[in-house]
């Protein structure tokens, strides 16, 4: 636990000390787009914080690395440099799209090309585990294919809920504690606790802790899709690390001897997904029905909901 922590402290102090520097390079490039309709906030925020929590993430990475005992976990799965790799591509289409502007299908490609750097470098879903039943073993085409739009999905849904200061990365930060302490407990009989999946949400915690304190209203930077995306990919892409790379019989191994471990794989993605998702599918509903484009922002969404309600920006945030 003792290199898990410091993980997280240096990924947090990295990623806070470099949120101004992104906010200088937001107002070198233009990356500070004028305030819309739908807007919340009265004054131009810039974007490009998530370079500032991708510095953060990279930072963490190095650390653990080096690290005596967390050192294996890059030596002995090739998880981890999945993950950063695809991170790194997903936050470079954000940052594209953050400073000149993207299409929705140009974004989706974006999006599709990170998911398929994950399943190309040996991360997707091999298997799907249900309490009381023999896990459900997917073939190459279907675990590539649910893990690429799991990807995209949950960075979408990030992006879609990003919409008041501190809620994104308030919603993200509350799901990786709550997978990081899942992730910790399951593999305690294990051989190591330290794996992909663990490291990730640790590392992933750090990144919004230390990017919170500058987001939190009245927000002096947003973290733009750069940072939505990045963070999105991170969830998921550890969710399908814990519950599908390992081997079925790994799996069965670990889950017969805990309710838990058998439980949690499925429920646990869902209920920290649940509230963005659940925003991202009435999003889509509400658009088809009127007739417009599913990529037309609007100012419908849950949390724009609980400001028509009367509820102070801060407390909608607490809310959701």
């Amino acid at each position: 636990m003792r290199e898990y922590l410091l993980t997280i402290l240096v990924t947090t102090a990295v990623t806070y000390l470099l949120v101004p520097v992104a906010a200088r390079l937001a107002a070198w490039v233009g990356a500070i787009p004028p305030l819309r309709d739908r807007d919340v906030h009265t004054q131009p925020v810039p974007r490009l914080g998530g370079i500032a929590m991708l510095g953060g993430l990279l930072a963490g990475a190095l650390l653990a690395s080096h690290l005596p005992r967390m050192r294996a976990v890059f030596e002995e799965f090739s998880d981890a440099g999945a993950l950063l790799t695809a991170g790194i591509v997903i936050c470079l289409v954000g940052v594209v799209d953050d400073i000149w502007g993207l299409s929705a299908l140009a974004k989706f490609a974006g999006q599709m090309l990170a998911g398929g750097v994950l399943v190309v470098m040996g991360v997707q879903l091999n298997y799907i585990q249900i309490a009381g039943v023999e896990a459900f073993v997917l073939d190459p085409t279907q675990g590539a294919l649910l893990t690429v739009l799991l990807i995209v999905g949950t960075a979408n849904a990030v992006n879609f809920v990003d919409g008041l200061d501190g809620l994104a990365v308030g919603v993200v930060g509350v799901g990786a504690s709550a997978f990081f302490l899942y992730s910790y407990i399951v593999f305690h009989d294990a051989e190591t606790r330290l794996t992909v999946p663990t490291l990730f949400m640790a590392l992933l915690m750090g990144m919004c802790a230390g990017f919170l304190p500058h987001n939190w209203h009245t927000a002096k930077i947003f973290m733009g899709d750069s940072g939505s995306m990045l963070i999105g990919l991170l969830l998921m892409g550890g969710a399908i690390s814990v519950t599908g790379n390992a081997g079925v019989g790994q799996a069965q191994q670990v889950t017969e001897s805990n309710l838990l471990a058998t439980l949690l794989p499925l429920v646990l993605p869902l209920a920290i997904l649940a509230l963005p998702f659940t925003d991202m599918l009435l999003a889509i509903i509400r658009r088809a029905r009127a007739g417009r484009s599913i990529s037309t922002p609007d100012k419908q969404h849950l949390h724009h909901r609980l400001l028509e309600l009367g509820h102070s920006t801060g407390r909608a945030v607490f809310v959701m």
